[in-house]
C-alpha cells in the first residue's frame, strides 16, 4: 500500500521510500523508513497532510505514491 491510499485519521508506519533523493529530503522532515506518523488530512486531488510529533507536513500525491506504508490503526 502506498501513502496516497491512506485515509484521514489513520496511524501509519513508513515501510519504504522508493527514491533515494526523496528519502534523503524526507529524513530532514522526520519522515523515514520505520517512522510512525498520522494522516491528519487528505485534501481531494491535493496533498496528504501528515502529523509527526508537533509538526504537520504536506506530501504531494506523486511523492506519496513512492512511499510504501502499513496501517497501524484505523482512524475516524
Amino acid at each position: 500500500m502506498t501513502l496516497d491510499m491512506a485515509k484521514k485519521g489513520q496511524k501509519i508506519f513508513i515501510k519504504k521510500i522508493n527514491d533515494d533523493n526523496i528519502r534523503v529530503q524526507a529524513i530532514r522532515l522526520g519522515i523515514y523508513e520505520g517512522a510512525k506518523v498520522n494522516c491528519s488530512l487528505k485534501i481531494p486531488f491535493g496533498p496528504i497532510i501528515l502529523g509527526n510529533r508537533m509538526q504537520e507536513i504536506a506530501v504531494g500525491r506523486s511523492l506519496a505514491k513512492k512511499i510504501q506504508i502499513d496501517i497501524i490503526e484505523e482512524g475516524a
